[in-house]
């Protein structure tokens, strides 16, 4: 194992970002040359993560910036997009870095629709791939010492990132790898790493050797902290990783502590304090010699041991001869000062230098939100206004239908059609007359229908899927670690019950205009007919002709015309407000950049009272005049009557006047409600529409996340024995005991694994396994000059050749009937066997 730690990368799965973005694009914004920018956006995404996450990296910094990059860009797409189980649902699946699986069951992964999920897994690869780079670093020069220590640093500073992070990004247990407790530790291993770097770089430099030994005992410190991090978490040994880490950790802990107490020895010498430069340089020895024995394969210490045992048989012979200075014990000695020069490289995007943001233009998503929030708001004070004004408008002209005005000034004659009737009967006609209202009212039940359907089968799958999800959940118990449907529908299925109060209201609203509409369907007939059989419909009366020219009618008229001025003066103050407009996403994004957050409710009310506070007052001011208006319409009108001759015929031909004038002001706001209706209707087909793709989608997110956790629980099923652990009775694994009065009784003790004749030995020396074979000879044939065929190959024979002493294996027993001589028999055979080869 190398001398420097690094660690591995995780692997995703991929995924497909180009679809549920593109959808939520194409639905969130109206088609315009941003949908175009951001769908074009969606795609270079799609092929940054292809870049950063499909294919080996190597271990270079290009590759790293695209790593570093990638994960900017989700750190900028986060606020952008709504990712969450029950909104933008877009899952990623990772592997442990760290296990490697079995033959049959495969390695730990983890699926998670979370884009933190997704930031997590990335920010741990920059880091994997940081300490690569840093690991492949040439530390004999000034510009690999600094690169490697710039890398440790970002390699720590990002797991320690994971740490504080993990948890509340996941919202669920994480695998192994990404723990709090792992990536703690590999934060701290990374960390004394790059002091490791640092104490290299000033023994380069040969720097004072106090501060050198500062650095090396502040390293060793940290060294310490990650050996024990690693021993004392339960879950971190069981990895192989870990297993190998672990002799590392320990014997870097001890050089780096000996190579202080060399620095420190130095310094001891110069003040001439020569016992106390013996004592270090002796328990330098000690440290060192600890690591030789234990960890010598993992690092050599060979170069170091020389230098400390010259310095300290130097040491000893200059104190023997001269000093004569008394060695102090180890734990008498002052400490050595430390001196740490890292630090973890703080995590805060951009971390790319290159980075630029792909939806630079996109609003986020708390923006959007309160946009949205805000457009609500204000339809809500434009409908209130207008409605207002509508209201007033319909209550005026009840009112003058009730007393027959106009038409009883226009009708003094008594046996014509009263011009103002005339106008409402050509009106009705130019709007379609009663064609035209039985079509919307026959249209609005299909309407109806449709929009029903849409939300019953956008319900439908989320049932089906539900019922699914509780089967399983039933079944596997525990197991079935994921969020439970029902909980994460339930935002959906509020919105659903919405939709369906919506269309029960609207349902309401419908049978009213119908029933209006059936109670002025005569008189509405009536005004759609020609001029002639309108006036012929019309009861006639003797005529009031000695009123004309009198001023209770002309004061009527006067007062009939300032209203006519009221209601036009409504239809522009409606067109103003209908008109204004603000673009209020400034606004939000400065308060979401000044304080973090956005208090939607205190802005929108604020400026809702800046841009309609005026229209108020304008409409205020209206209801004010229209009702003084009416009440001298009304005095002056009682006036008119009294002044007027009635009979039976008057008071019959003024009953339809006032009934064909209320028919057609029923008959143009019942246009109007049904017409409105029909929109209404439409633009409720395509939320539902929205509500049913979100619902799809979502649904089809929660199958691929269910057929992965079933895969996964069947290979974790696969991984499991099949029955528990039982202990074999002793007769089956004892062997049968020789029959007759000598043979001993029987007992559990199993046979040795290889038995040896007993030799004699001295009684205080211990047993010794048998020598190991010697290797078999192998004769290279490409440097030999003879033909093959002019010299036979050798007969093996029992007894090969002395050879030159072979360097010593790996420290595990070798002697017969231990696996380790059945794996060099077979080895031999191979051997002799490429030998006969070559030689025919």
């Amino acid at each position: 194992m190398a001398t420097f730690i690094s660690v591995p990368l995780k692997k995703s799965s991929e995924v497909d970002l180009v679809k549920p973005l593109s959808k939520f694009v194409t639905s969130t914004y109206p088609a315009s040359e941003d949908q175009g920018e951001y769908l074009r956006a969606v795609e270079e995404l799609n092929k940054l993560r292809k870049s950063a996450l499909g294919r080996p990296l190597d271990k270079h910094e290009s590759s790293l910036e695209i790593l570093l990059r990638y994960y900017d860009q989700l750190c900028a797409v986060e606020p952008k997009f709504p990712f969450s189980e029950n909104q933008l649902c877009l899952t990623f699946t990772w592997k442990d870095a760290f296990d490697k699986g079995s033959l049959f069951g495969g390695s730990v992964k983890l699926a998670l629709a979370s884009l933190g999920y997704e930031k997590t897994c990335v920010l741990f690869n920059v880091a994997a791939l940081a300490s690569q780079i840093a690991s492949e670093q040439n530390l004999d020069n000034d510009e690999g010492l600094k690169t490697s220590a710039k890398y440790y640093q970002l390699a720590s500073g990002a797991f320690g990132h994971i740490k504080d992070t993990v948890l509340s990004a996941l919202n669920r247990e994480p695998t192994m790898d990404i723990s709090p407790e792992t990536v703690g530790t590999l934060s701290l291993i990374m960390l004394a790493q790059a002091q490791e770097v640092f104490f290299l770089k000033a023994t380069s430099d040969k720097m004072k050797d106090a501060v050198i030994a500062k650095l090396a005992n502040q390293a060793a410190d940290f060294y310490g902290d990650a050996f024990k991090q690693c021993q004392y978490k339960d879950n971190l040994p069981k990895y192989f990783y870990f297993q190998e880490v672990l002799p590392v950790l320990a014997a870097k802990h001890c050089i780096m502590q000996a190579n202080a107490e060399l620095h420190q020895s130095v310094l001891a010498k110069q003040k001439k304090r020569f016992g106390e430069e013996i004592a270090r340089l002796q328990h330098a020895a000690e440290l060192v010699k600890t690591v030789a024995s234990r960890y010598d394969e993992y690092v050599s210490v060979k170069d170091l041991t020389d230098k400390i045992n010259r310095s300290l048989t130097a040491a000893k012979k200059d104190n023997d001869f001269i000093y004569h200075d008394r060695v102090p014990e180890v734990k008498d000695l002052e400490q050595i000062g430390k001196a740490a020069l890292v630090k973890p490289t703080a995590i805060t995007p951009p971390l790319s230098q290159k980075f630029s943001d792909l939806f630079e233009k996109m609003v986020p998503m708390a923006v959007q939100q309160s946009m949205s929030i805000y457009s609500q708001r204000k339809a809500e004070t434009v409908n209130r206004l207008v409605g207002t004004m509508r209201e007033a408008t319909n209550l005026c002209n009840g009112v003058l239908a009730s007393l027959n005005l106009p038409a009883a000034l226009e009708d003094l004659s008594g046996d014509s059609i009263p011009q103002s009737i005339a106008e409402k009967a050509r009106n009705v006609v130019q709007h379609g007359g009663l064609q035209s209202i039985e079509q919307l009212i026959k249209d609005l039940p299909e309407l109806l229908t449709r929009n029903r359907e849409i939300l019953d089968e956008s319900l439908k799958m989320l049932d089906n899927e539900e019922t699914t999800d509780n089967e399983l959940r039933t079944k596997f118990s525990q197991r079935w670690s994921r969020t439970p449907s029902g909980d994460l529908y339930k935002p959906l299925r509020s919105e659903g019950a919405n939709f369906r109060n919506i269309l029960d209201k609207a349902v309401q609203a419908d049978q009213v205009v119908r029933d209006r509409y059936n109670t002025h369907c005569d008189m509405i007939a009536l005004l759609c007919k020609p001029e002639n059989e309108l006036n012929a419909a019309i009861p006639s009366a003797n005529p009031t002709k000695t009123l004309q020219g009198s001023e209770v009618v002309n004061v009527l008229r006067s007062l009939l015309a300032q209203l006519e001025e009221v209601k036009k003066e409504r239809e522009t103050i409606e067109g103003e407000i209908k008109s204004v407009t603000f673009d209020m996403s400034t606004t939000f994004l400065t308060a979401l950049a000044q304080d973090g957050a956005i208090n939607e409710e205190q802005l929108s009310l604020g400026q809702l009272d800046q841009l309609y506070g005026s229209y108020n007052q304008r409409v205020q001011a209206s209801l004010r005049t229209q009702e003084e208006l009416l009440g001298k319409v009304q005095t002056s009108h009682q006036e008119f009557s009294s002044l007027k001759q009635s009979n039976a015929d008057s008071n019959q031909r003024e009953e339809v006047l006032k009934k064909l004038a209320s028919a057609h002001d029923s008959y143009m706001e019942i246009s109007n409600n049904l017409r409105e209706g029909t929109k209404f209707y439409n633009d409720l087909t395509e939320i539902l529409l929205k509500f049913q793709n979100k619902c799809s989608d979502i649904v089809f997110a929660r199958k691929t996340e269910r057929d992965e956790l079933l895969k996964d629980l069947q290979q974790s099923i696969a991984r499991e024995p099949s029955a528990p652990a039982f202990n074999v009775p002793a007769y089956q694994s004892t062997p049968a005991a020789p029959s007759g009065p000598a043979a001993p009784a029987p007992g559990p003790t199993p046979a040795p694994r290889t038995v040896f004749p007993v030799q004699p030995q001295q009684p205080e020396s211990k047993p010794q396994p048998p020598a190991r074979p010697p290797p078999p000879s192998v004769i290279p044939q490409a440097a030999s000059t003879t033909p093959a065929s002019s010299q036979p190959a050798a007969a093996p024979t029992n007894n090969p050749p002395p050879m030159a002493p072979q360097a010593q294996g790996p420290p595990y027993p070798t002697y017969q009937g231990y696996p380790g001589s059945v794996f060099k028999s077979v080895l031999s055979v191979f051997c002799f066997f490429f030998q006969w080869i070559s030689q025919i």
